[in-house]
């Protein structure tokens, strides 16, 4: 899965649990979505699989479905 820069555009990279654009010199934090009510998704994590549950109600939710954003890491 390709994953772009929400500044610039330009491929990220994964690096040492980030993504990091090498253009802007950023990195950058991957936050999963529930799509039903836009609140942050758990993780399960169990023999090199991640699912995703949404704790608001939505049960398990679909990697297709997932929402990701990126925000700026502090």
């Amino acid at each position: 899965m390709d994953v772009f820069c929400p500044k610039c555009q330009h491929e990220m990279v994964w690096q040492q649990g980030d993504y990091f654009c090498q253009h802007c010199q950023q990195a950058y934090q991957q936050h999963a979505d529930c799509p039903d009510c836009g609140k942050p998704l758990q993780e399960l994590k169990a023999c090199g699989a991640i699912d995703y549950f949404c704790p608001n109600g939505h049960g398990m939710i679909s990697k297709k479905r997932v929402v990701f954003s990126y925000v700026v890491k502090e």
